[in-house]
């Protein structure tokens, strides 16, 4: 396979990983109290300061996954949050009588799919900000 193709399918990769984060962060840091009332809703104590760290940790991983750096470790505890989201949020309890929970529970895991692939083949060479840059002499050079 041709590598321009390559880096061109990584790079629409990240951005749509990256941006599903970031417009996640967005939609929390614009309406904290929407997000602590859902996350109170599903039965989660102290869901203020819940609202807070998943805005905070969602901008990290959007950080990390569209300057690819720390790419395959944001990935993995991204699969892993989605998990934990597709668990709490729409999993078995929340499907009595409404299918589209169930619905919502399969889609995260093609997510997750994505994003344990996306962690075993890293950002690509041609992509990461961790492998264009380097320490030298106690300073960050290109």
């Amino acid at each position: 396979m041709d590598s321009t193709f390559k880096t061109l399918a990584l790079l629409i990769a990240r951005l749509i990983f990256g941006g599903v984060f970031v417009m996640a962060a967005t939609f929390k840091f614009i309406d904290m109290n929407a997000t602590a009332g859902y996350i109170a809703s599903a039965g989660f104590p102290v869901s203020q300061f819940l609202a807070w760290v998943a805005a905070i940790f969602e901008t990290a991983l959007a950080i990390a996954l569209l300057t690819g750096a720390f790419f395959s470790e944001a990935a993995l505890l991204a699969a892993a949050y989605i998990l934990f989201l597709a668990l709490a949020f729409h999993g078995p309890s929340h499907w009595s009588g409404n299918q589209a929970e169930f619905g919502f529970f399969v889609d995260h895991f093609t997510f997750i799919a994505g994003l344990l692939f996306a962690a075993v083949h890293g950002p690509g060479e041609r992509l990461t900000l961790r492998r264009s840059l380097a320490w030298k002499g106690g300073r960050l050079a290109a």
